[in-house]
């Protein structure tokens, strides 16, 4: 992406739907680590993970040619990532927990992925109150 493309102003409704959308994976986190499921599997499969998701979906089109443009792009790709990870977790961890080693891969698996969902969301965050788009 060319610098100039990421410098275009964006409309102050659709800065209000990232702020939303990162507000929304954030209380994901936040109800996973305060609920009975683990940070990840409320990021993953919670409501407010989800709506985010699809609003992603539904605005990224009006963010096309703003600095936007690289949230709305992140968003989508910090959920869609953690799903994929958190299969690959899974798929090795299953056959290890024949000898055990398998829960402690799945828990640590967990552990990581759920860290790496809060600083992506922490990230994005941060920039979009500094009106920075994310790195390419």
């Amino acid at each position: 992406m060319n610098s100039q493309v990421m410098t275009v102003e964006a409309p102050p409704s659709l800065v209000q739907v990232s702020h939303l959308i990162y507000a929304l994976h954030a209380l994901g986190l936040v109800i996973g680590a305060f609920g009975a499921a683990t940070v990840l599997g409320s990021f993953l499969f919670g409501w407010p993970s989800l709506i985010a998701v699809v609003i992603g979906y539904v605005k990224r089109g009006e963010a096309r040619g703003t600095w936007l443009e690289s949230h709305f792009r992140w968003q989508i790709r910090t959920f869609w990532f953690a799903l994929a990870w958190a299969v690959v977790v899974g798929i090795v961890s299953l056959p290890l927990t024949l000898v055990l080693v398998g829960f402690g891969t799945w828990v640590l698996g967990l552990i990581v992925l759920g860290l790496w969902a809060i600083y992506r969301v922490a990230r994005g965050w941060l920039r979009l109150n500094a009106h920075q788009p994310m790195p390419a």
